[in-house]
């Protein structure tokens, strides 16, 4: 593995002095989410893999909270030698300097694009207590019901598709934020919450054990995890656009040559029939891109977010 890094490096004509010598020590990885949530099963399946290929453990490092906001400002604050490393969704790069008046960094110009991983299936999940079997009976339950409904989320992506449908139909529920999708589960399974949008490796589990229902997908398509579930166009909610997406990413101004050594593993880690199998087990899709195409798909949905988040009544944070 070792060698096919540094050749790829000639190749592109890269020097090859610091890609030669990395990594000689563990590497560290941040997640913006708690153990146990979907992203956290996704890092935890490449750092397993990619531990073997380099030959130096991936550590795992669990800092959720802010919405990724306190795990993106350390790996800003890192040094940009390959050794500390971050995968972040939508939720930390496109959530949080869309609902900031004054954002804590900035996403096209703080961190280094390393590798697009994949995108997230989300779906829109309830408690059993609530007596609604698709989602046009539950927004037809909490306009009859005002202010008897509480949703959860544990992300930007929950909380932008919830906040959407309760804009669009002038509901009267309450938000309560989470710093991750499993205590929110926990508390939907209990009914403390009545509703939430969540990762379908979250959530999906807990549809089959028959402890919750899912009414709907955000995506264009049905997933094959779950095809009974209709999309929300299916469901009564069109043009609903919102794209889960997972990115690795390193501080500013990495070398180069680490980026391309990090991009090319993380690559091949995802032709891995091991690996492949695990993500399809997470209903998770793996998207491989080059540094650039992720730095593009960052830029593109910072806009997207921003105008969603206007559109949906979202409170600015100070």
């Amino acid at each position: 593995m070792r060698k096919i890094l540094i050749a790829t490096c000639m190749v592109l004509g890269i020097g090859q002095a610091s890609a030669a010598d990395f990594p000689t020590r563990p590497v560290r990885l941040i997640v913006h989410f708690p153990a146990g949530s979907s992203t956290d099963v996704i890092a935890r399946t490449f750092g397993e893999n990619i531990s073997k290929k380099l030959g130096q453990q991936i550590i795992i490092d669990n800092k959720p909270g802010a919405d990724g906001a306190i795990a993106a400002n350390e790996l800003k604050r890192s040094p940009a030698d390959g050794y500390t490393i971050m995968l972040a969704t939508n939720s930390a790069m496109s959530g949080v300097p869309a609902t900031r008046k004054t954002p804590p960094y900035d996403v096209t110009a703080d961190f280094t694009p390393i590798t697009e991983i994949g995108r997230y299936n989300f779906f829109l999940y309830v408690s059993k207590d609530v007596p609604a079997k698709t989602l046009l009976e539950l927004i037809a339950y909490a306009k009859a019901n005002p202010g008897k409904l509480a949703y959860g989320s544990g992300n930007i992506t929950g909380r932008l598709a919830f906040a959407s449908v309760v804009a669009a139909n002038n509901l009267d529920v309450t938000p309560v934020p989470y710093k991750g999708e499993p205590p929110a589960i926990t508390d939907l399974i209990t009914n403390r919450i009545q509703a939430m949008v969540a990762t379908s490796g979250t959530g999906l589990p807990q549809v089959k054990d028959g402890k919750i229902l899912a009414l709907a997908t955000i995506l264009e398509k049905r997933s094959a995890a779950a095809p009974d579930v209709p999309t929300m166009a299916e469901a009564g909610f069109p043009d609903f656009k919102i794209e889960p997406w997972l990115g690795l990413f390193g501080p500013p101004n990495m070398p180069r040559d680490i980026v391309v050594l990090l991009n090319t593993a993380f690559k091949e880690a995802m032709s891995d029939p091991a690996v492949k199998q695990r993500m399809v087990e997470q209903d998770f899709a793996l998207t491989p891109s080059t540094p650039e195409e992720l730095g593009a798909l960052v830029k593109r949905q910072l806009d997207i977010h921003r105008k969603m988040v206007s559109a949906a009544g979202i409170e600015i944070i100070e």
